[in-house]
């Protein structure tokens, strides 16, 4: 096995990583590499470009060359934080390269040139959803937090003023209607998290209804959803926000949207704050009749003086849903299945084509 730049010590395949030394520290296992030595050799690079805001890597000529000369020899380049941007300076020279995957990018090609490597003729792949599933976790967990409005009782419980539920108190938000079970569930995105989140909800027997207008529609009956316009979508019990932010995305819900929530509604936002308009989310929650449980935020991080930290009807996290150390290794195993899956002759299952680039607007 090689650790360096350079050729294979045993067999054909190469495969190789590029991206920061933290990166391969905390995402790379030795088990997937002993997975991964079974079918290629393994060669790293380390690498310290910055990121743009977005994510995008920022062009810089010469650790391109660098990682053109590092991808001479691969048949599989993988990429994350740190790494260079692959466009047409390192594919013209990559001939053997028949596979590039991204290992965490939020499934929009921040470090790669999608076109130009189908050009060459080498398949992309991206395993970003190695977060969903903490995700989908966690905005479950949101969801129950937030229908019992535990975040009201936890700020009485800390600061010393009721440490027990009295009768006085038993009625309206984390009382009445408190429980999941067959509730009124409605998804704003259906992508890895949705999906994930469908499938643990299955033992509550929701009715589950669906707004995004870019997954197929054939996926209703094995997920047991019903598609439906944003705004149907807003009048459910509990709401998850789980779109990507996006050009289409951002500000999508505003005053207007916000508004169909029903007295008693829970929102739940795992996806990024500025997909809700911030000043009316912090209008629509003042009024004091829905509960937001909220991961995320615009700006991020909160400013300590935000009004949002002393609503009684919000509970906060802080942007940790998706961040777990099995999440951090998910995205290097879910990169290795795909190595052999591609080295057997089977197509990827994260596959980034040009019709999922495009959504990111």
């Amino acid at each position: 096995m090689s650790d360096g730049g350079g050729a294979p010590t045993s067999g054909s395949r190469l495969v190789g990583l590029a991206c920061s030394e933290d990166v391969r520290l905390r995402y790379v296992d030795d088990t997937d590499l002993a997975r991964l030595a079974a079918v290629a050799d393994f060669s790293y690079r380390a690498f310290a470009v910055d990121s743009e805001p977005g994510g995008r890597a920022r062009r810089d000529a010469q650790a391109e060359a660098e990682l053109a000369e590092f991808a001479a020899s691969l048949d599989v380049l993988v990429v994350c934080h740190g790494a260079p941007f692959v466009g047409e300076t390192v594919l013209s020279r990559a001939s053997r390269l028949t596979l590039l995957g991204e290992l965490d990018g939020d499934r929009f090609a921040h470090r790669l040139d999608v076109e130009a490597a189908h050009a060459h003729g080498v398949r992309v792949v991206d395993t970003s959803q190695g977060s969903s599933w903490p995700t989908a976790e966690w905005a479950l967990g949101l969801a129950l937090v937030g229908l019992r409005n535990a975040g009201a009782f936890f700020r009485l419980m800390i600061a010393h003023e009721q440490t027990y539920f009295p009768y006085e108190l038993r009625h309206g938000p984390g009382y009445d209607g408190a429980e999941l079970a067959r509730k009124r569930v409605g998804l704003i995105g259906f992508g890895h998290v949705g999906r994930r989140l469908i499938e643990l909800l299955a033992p509550f027997e929701v009715e589950a209804t669906v707004f995004d207008p870019f997954v197929p529609r054939e996926l209703a009956e094995p997920y047991r959803v019903v598609f439906a316009s944003l705004e149907r979508v807003l009048e459910s019990d509990v709401v998850f926000v789980l779109v990507p932010l996006t050009s289409r995305t951002e500000g999508m819900l505003g005053a207007a949207e916000l508004d169909r929530l029903r007295p008693g509604a829970v929102l739940v936002n795992v996806s990024r704050g500025r997909v809700i308009e911030a000043s009316a989310l912090a209008a629509r929650l003042a009024r004091g009749d829905v509960v937001a449980c909220l991961d995320v935020f615009d700006p991020e991080p909160v400013p300590l003086d935000a009004p949002l930290l002393d609503l009684p009807n919000v509970f906060l996290t802080p942007h940790l849903a998706g961040v777990t150390e099995e999440s951090r290794r998910r995205f290097f195993r879910l990169m290795v299945d795909e190595c052999l899956r591609h080295f057997e002759g089977f197509e990827p299952w994260s596959e980034l084509t040009a019709r999922v680039v495009e959504l990111r607007g």
